[in-house]
């Protein structure tokens, strides 16, 4: 990980320059901090910088910006999936950082040596190949000249409740980065519509016989997605190709779904990060999904307790519940995660990776990777069983799970052995 102690001396406030420098084509790589486990179990499988809060990935928003790729400085066991490429001209940003016109602006303008700062944590710095291979050695660097953000305006994911909490203004950013000076394909006379000039349908996306709203919020429809007969939509809403919303879904926003995610009954305020489903009736409210989940028919999740009390939420860095400052917290379910019909969570419930929750009753607030079961009780999800489902679930997809999906998916297992009370032996 980048450390964000290297500056030699007072930082100073950055100041908008007047014009961006012409033709930058920078190195652009992304970094996870020391904020990465306020992120799990999402960061479990991904770095911090693949999020989706708005409508794209944290990456994507930058690449969409720089016009360029970006590569990662993630942790170990996540290299080899998420690689990193080092240039002679490297721009290092924090994968937790959004990037308004603003923010973006101050980045591209960066001298060489020079970072940007908030809260006295580094959210950017340009470095050239040879200092950034010493700072990755933990070699004596160059001290780097520092300069304080100060009221620069972006938006910060910080703990994994602020991916639904800052959800909509990271939908207004991301329509107005997709859609400016663009034409949206035309919304069928089958649909009332409300607020009009704030709907975007990329090429192949249908609506037909739907109600959209987007008064309080736009609503993006990206190419090949489909919203079925029925549906009531009040923005914002973000939804990427090939997404669905089955016959009479109701949306509340500001909700993003990811690619190829199947959704109906009723959802608010949440983020299915992609290739998830919920797909039946049933309540799910400020919650994140990540990828490869699937919520069983009439599953509901609360996401108010019936005193109205502060939600708290499960922290993987203590190791306890913390409070989150919110009144209306869901679920958070990790990657390759299931439930079964009927599943009821509690206010305010962390679901780990590739779990499996079955069975009568609220599960517990907190549900550790590769569990099995539920009230009953709980046992080991071991990885043949959990390959198999996964390599099952991706095929529908026309993906694969790699050797190297393998290998994360070992390790996460290994890493989380200790919050199974119940598993005395691997698999």
């Amino acid at each position: 990980m980048l450390k964000d102690d290297l500056f030699g001396q007072e930082t100073k406030a950055r100041h908008l320059p007047q014009q961006p420098k012409p033709n930058m084509k920078p190195n652009i790589i992304l970094f996870d901090d020391d904020k990465r486990d306020l992120l799990l179990p999402l960061t479990f499988t991904r770095p911090v910088c693949e999020i989706r809060i708005g409508i794209l990935t944290v990456r994507e928003k930058w690449e969409k910006r720089f016009q360029a790729r970006a590569s990662y400085i993630t942790q170990d066991y996540l290299a080899e999936k998420y690689p990193l490429v080092v240039g002679e001209d490297n721009i290092v940003i924090n994968g937790s950082a959004c990037p308004s016109d603003h923010l973006f602006r101050l980045v591209s303008e960066l001298d060489m040596n020079e970072a940007l700062l908030k809260d006295d944590d580094l959210i950017a710095a340009r470095l050239d190949e040879a200092q950034f291979n010493r700072l990755m050695a933990d070699e004596e660097v160059e001290s780097l000249s520092g300069f304080d953000l100060l009221d620069t305006p972006f938006i910060r994911v910080k703990n994994v409740h602020d991916i639904f909490s800052l959800n909509g203004a990271a939908i207004e950013e991301d329509f107005a980065l997709l859609t400016r000076n663009r034409k949206s394909q035309a919304i069928s006379h089958t649909n009332t519509v409300i607020g009009r000039d704030r709907i975007f349908l990329e090429e192949g996306a249908k609506v037909e016989c739907s109600i959209l709203n987007a008064t309080s919020g736009p609503i993006y429809i990206g190419s090949n997605a489909e919203i079925m007969e029925g549906c009531i939509i009040r923005g914002g809403l973000g939804m990427n190709e090939n997404s669905v919303l089955k016959m009479g879904a109701k949306i509340y926003g500001p909700t993003t779904l990811g690619p190829y995610c199947k959704v109906g009954g009723e959802v608010n305020n949440s983020v299915l990060t992609g290739y998830s489903n919920k797909g039946h009736e049933g309540f799910l409210g400020n919650s994140v999904l990540g990828e490869w989940c699937n919520i069983g028919a009439d599953t509901n999740s609360s996401n108010l307790k019936n005193n109205y009390a502060e939600v708290k939420l499960w922290n993987y860095r203590d190791s306890k519940f913390r409070r989150t400052g919110l009144q209306f917290c869901g679920l958070v379910m990790g990657d390759h995660s299931k439930c079964g019909i009927n599943t009821m969570f509690n206010t305010g419930t962390v679901v780990g990776v590739s779990t499996n929750i079955f069975g009568a009753g609220y599960p517990r607030n907190f549900v550790p990777s590769f569990s099995w079961g539920g009230t009953a009780g709980y046992s080991t999800y071991q990885l043949p069983k959990v390959f198999e489902t996964a390599e099952r679930v991706m095929a529908r997809r026309n993906m694969e799970l790699t050797d190297t999906d393998k290998k994360i998916l070992e390790r996460i297992k290994e890493d989380t052995a200790g919050y199974r009370p119940w598993d005395k032996k691997d698999a």
